[in-house]
């Protein structure tokens, strides 16, 4: 089921800059009794995405109306996916943009990915990708819809015994997963990567640094090689559709699924999603 400016329809304007260049944001929403989870997170994020690509804030109220209608119509099974895009709207040939903004907005739902269990409970095996993160901190952190580096990297492997794929950036640092953040445990201090030149600040990720910190957990965000992640007791994935994936292998590097990453996956299943902030 699609909604394209409140409509229900499955095309848009192929002058659309969102389709002509990628100028967008989308957001990917947990659905959980017809319910959007996280969605106050997920609002202000785009919000923040907005002001930082120079688009018109939409209607906040609106976009909650419109996914809360879509979620209850039509969701017929517990868990669903609810994809949400804004982007700047149509314009001409170029990349200037039009003077008057009338950004579009796009709201679907999809059933949910059916992962086992066992990657929650068991962990997961990973690898590192040859595609590289380019650096642009204007870009950094925002989920805008130029995703093509993602593609490229998730691309590399079909066999399904790999379920995840680790992204460097350009410096030979490690960021994030294909889909997903990535965190690593050593030393009783929970490690992720500093978003401030690549990368998505995912929701969960948001989620996990603020139960950890008010949990005692000590969190560092900062620059770290492929080595030093190796190093690491305990190394997990994360995204707001999965939770988190803990990781029992990378390519020829074993991990066990350690205590720290379970205490977080219950922190995580304790969460009353309607009322989480992270303020």
């Amino acid at each position: 089921m699609f909604l394209v400016n409140g409509e229900s329809r499955t095309h848009i304007e192929i002058t659309d800059r969102g389709f002509q260049y990628g100028d967008g944001l989308f957001e990917t929403i947990k659905v959980i009794n017809k319910r959007p989870a996280f969605v106050d997170l997920h609002l202000s994020r785009l919000q923040s995405g907005c002001r930082r690509l120079y688009i018109p804030l939409p209607d906040f109220q609106i976009l909650i109306f419109e996914a809360e209608t879509l979620c209850k119509q039509f969701c017929t099974d517990s868990l669903a996916v609810l994809k949400l895009i804004i982007t700047r709207g149509s314009g001409g040939r170029g990349y200037r943009q039009p003077d008057l903004i009338q950004p579009t907005r796009i709201l679907s739902l999809h059933p949910f990915p059916d992962y086992p269990l066992s990657y929650q409970t068991e962990g997961i095996i990973a690898r590192f990708c040859d595609t590289q993160l380019g650096l642009n901190p204007v870009l950094a952190g925002i989920k805008h819809l130029n995703r093509l580096e993602q593609v490229l990297a998730r691309a590399e492997w079909c066999h399904s015994s790999i379920q995840e794929g680790i992204m460097l950036d350009v410096n030979h640092h490690v960021i994030e997963g294909t889909m997903t953040n990535l965190f690593y445990i050593k030393n009783n201090t929970l490690y992720t990567a500093e978003l401030t030149s690549s990368g998505v600040a995912g929701i969960m990720r948001t989620i996990i640094m603020t139960l950890s910190s008010l949990k005692g957990l000590d969190v560092v965000e900062h620059v770290f090689t492929k080595n030093e992640l190796l190093c690491a007791d305990e190394i997990f994935f994360s995204n707001s559709i999965i939770g988190i994936w803990p990781v029992k292998q990378i390519e020829t590097h074993y991990f066990s699924v350690g205590p720290i990453t379970r205490q977080i996956q219950l922190w995580i299943d304790d969460i009353k999603y309607e009322t989480f902030s992270v303020d």
